[in-house]
């Protein structure tokens, strides 16, 4: 007789290859940090307390290990601050690198 249940191992997988990874999901929160002062002026300063919300908020709670390498990762994919000129325009390069990483 053949099995009809779902494999919980195969359903997990199914969600993890569909979820953003991790470095992925740190840009998507700090482009919601920057979105909500959406039409101040990008700045490092900025840029960097969103990376940091987002870091912590995303990242807090995994091994060190598996931290490091999404924070790494994150950190690369970081579009460079001009020629975007408010939060808001910013927010939509992060997302945008966010769905290059995946």
């Amino acid at each position: 007789m053949e099995r009809t249940d779902p494999d919980p191992v195969d359903a997990a997988l199914r969600v993890l290859l569909t979820e953003p990874t991790y470095a992925a999901q740190t840009l998507i929160v700090a482009a919601r940090m920057l979105e909500m002062d959406h039409a101040s002026p990008i700045t490092a300063q900025a840029r960097e307390h969103a990376m940091d919300v987002a870091t912590d908020a995303v990242l807090g709670n995994l091994p060190e290990a598996v931290a490091h390498e999404a924070r790494r990762s994150a950190y690369r994919a970081l579009p460079p601050l001009a020629p975007a000129g408010t939060r808001g325009e910013y927010a939509l390069r992060l997302r945008a690198a966010a769905k290059d990483l995946g």
